[in-house]
């Protein structure tokens, strides 16, 4: 189970319907966490995978982590890969390369 503010938190990021495979079609998910980026968002349920990125928990009132999207383009640019054509580096699809730094810091 992941680590989040909270138990609620929790389990909506961990949740995984055994109907829906995407979590944008499933009416019961609420939230989507993106790791690469550290961004929580409320799962918009208009048929497409649009959602509105949250600051603070739903449930506990937490500050949510700082998102980390624009650090992720600078890394890339920084290490010559252009995200929109070139291959994305295995570390940059999940928190991998966000935990590599944070641990050279």
């Amino acid at each position: 189970m992941s680590e989040h503010c909270c138990e609620a938190m929790n389990k909506q990021v961990d949740r995984r319907c055994a109907v829906h495979a995407d979590p944008f079609a499933c009416p019961d998910a609420l939230v989507r966490f993106e790791p690469r980026f550290q961004e929580y968002g409320l799962i918009v349920h208009d048929g497409g995978n649009a959602d509105i990125t949250i600051g603070y928990c739903p449930w506990c009132g937490s500050r949510l982590p700082e998102s980390q999207r624009n650090r992720w383009f600078d890394e890339l640019e920084v290490r010559g890969v252009d995200p929109w054509e070139g291959a994305i580096p295995p570390e940059f699809e999940d928190d991998r390369w966000l935990r590599e730094i944070r641990g050279q810091e």
